[in-house]
């Protein structure tokens, strides 16, 4: 593992909140497999995010349940075929492979490899196709279109932990090749208001969250007014759309919120 630095970096942070689920009694779900990228310098800058903030692991955790959660949902519709833009170290190709889906993971060539290793290394054989680049600047649908991608299947798309390092412009883009160029899709992602960006929310944990990506070479850029508003603007369904803040009462009924940074942080899914 490299330096644990920019957006590439934030995965390990990203894996190892989300590892932490394995040590709890009631788990909102099992990740066997994240470990395996997982080593003392990953704990080690995650510790630090966490120190800085501790409400972020849970931000983690809340969110891997909605998507896990809406990918079961979306192979028992009989989507054939998962993409993870930016996928990082996610790990829902082992965790939720189904017979008859392919999945594809778009990222770095360096987080791509190690992963590819890793599998090889436990044997693990899975239905999945690496693309490595950068689904902006190289064109989502040149990158599908090289790697055999049926754009005629219903398919599922997961854009976990991502949109907020994007410029908005860059959104629209992914959203508009998107909406052109596949028939049936359902798209998940996650996104922050933009009082978190523009670090005017008047509490001074999260500006210290947004501080802690930023010194890691990882800014969060933008935020979302109003996402049904987007949906509209280019063809979408508006599917459904959750604040982190009530996911937490569902998933954690009883548990105190210890930060207004749930309810700045939302969830949601859009579709033809």
């Amino acid at each position: 593992m490299s330096q644990i630095r920019n957006v590439s970096g934030t995965a390990f942070v990203v894996a190892e909140f989300r590892a932490e689920e394995n040590r709890v009694k009631a788990p909102l779900y099992r990740d066997p497999v994240v470990g395996l990228f997982l080593d003392e310098r990953s704990r080690h800058a995650a510790g630090l995010v966490e120190a800085s903030f501790p409400p972020a692991k849970d931000l983690v955790r809340i969110r891997t349940r909605y998507f896990d959660d809406m990918l079961d949902r979306n192979l028992r519709s009989h989507f054939r075929q998962v993409v993870i833009l930016g996928a990082g170290l996610d790990t829902r190709a082992v965790r939720k492979r189904s017979n008859g889906v392919t999945f594809f993971e778009i990222d770095d060539a360096e987080t791509l490899g190690l992963k590819r290793r890793s599998y090889e290394r436990e044997g693990i054989d899975v239905d999945l196709k690496f693309i490595p680049g950068n689904y902006v600047t190289d064109g989502l649908v040149n990158l599908l279109r090289r790697h055999r991608f049926d754009f005629d299947l219903p398919t599922y798309f997961i854009w976990e932990g991502n949109t907020m390092y994007l410029p908005l412009e860059s959104v629209r883009h992914v959203l508009s090749e998107i909406r052109r160029s596949v028939e049936r899709f359902r798209l998940s992602f996650d996104y922050m208001a933009e009082a978190v960006i523009s670090k005017t929310t008047g509490d001074a944990g999260v500006t210290k969250l947004v501080e802690s990506f930023a010194r890691m070479g990882a800014p969060w850029v933008s935020g979302i007014r109003d996402v049904g508003i987007l949906a509209r603007e280019h063809g979408l369904e508006l599917i459904d759309d959750f604040r982190i803040a009530d996911l937490y009462q569902k998933y954690w009924k009883g548990r105190p919120m210890t930060s207004p940074i749930f309810g700045y942080y939302s969830v949601c899914t859009v579709g033809t």
